[in-house]
């Protein structure tokens, strides 16, 4: 009988240790074989492939690919893909990647950069590069906070609508502008008619 106890122990902390052990690889982004086949694209010879992986692992934002973005990124010749590979590590935990993002900004690949930063869950990151950097970097970033900022940036964007820059304070004023009308939108009211209940009563509104 204490035998058959102790197997039933054992064999019950074998199935925990499993499950704990997929519960890890899970927590640490490591994915099934839609990743893996994405990992494998990196190494495609098509600088265009090898950026839609980069793309689609910084959408994944799993931080288990954090080591494997970063072999492919020293080794990376093309600067889209290395841009695309930047913003991957950044979504994947290394916030210091953020500054080449950023820094792109200001190149032939403003747009790739911009559409990369607009999908920030909050504007937050961009408030410091906006106080340490200056002239059509600043321009830029304001571009980028006019369709992500919220109420909070508003008050940022204040002192450099001020600016002695015509064009910086033109940019943040549209910047602010934009926001204001953003926050400012509100569902439209569906409410319109009266709903029916019962023997064709209307309920009362509300």
């Amino acid at each position: 009988m204490d035998s058959l106890k102790k197997t039933l122990c054992l064999a019950l902390l074998l199935i925990v240790s499993c499950a704990m052990s997929v519960r890890a690889q899970s927590d640490q982004g490591i994915v099934g074989n839609d990743d893996a086949a994405t990992q494998k694209q990196l190494a495609s010879r098509d600088p265009l492939v090898r950026q839609r992986a980069a793309e689609e692992l910084a959408r994944l934002a799993a931080t288990g690919n954090r080591k494997l973005l970063e072999g492919y990124r020293l080794q990376e010749k093309n600067q889209r893909v290395k841009l695309a590979l930047d913003w991957a590590l950044y979504r994947s935990g290394k916030t210091e990647s953020l500054f080449a993002v950023v820094q792109a900004l200001d190149s032939s690949r403003t747009s790739q950069a911009s559409g990369y930063l607009k999908t920030l869950e909050t504007p937050e990151p961009l408030y410091l590069f906006l106080e340490r950097m200056n002239g059509n970097m600043q321009i830029k970033l304001l571009e980028v906070l006019a369709k992500t900022g919220d109420a909070s940036t508003l008050k940022r964007l204040k002192p450099y609508s001020e600016s002695f820059d015509p064009k910086v304070a033109e940019a943040a004023q549209l910047a602010a502008r934009e926001i204001e009308q953003r926050l400012g939108e509100t569902p439209a009211n569906t409410s319109t008619r009266p709903r029916q209940v019962g023997n064709g009563e209307s309920s009362p509104q509300r």
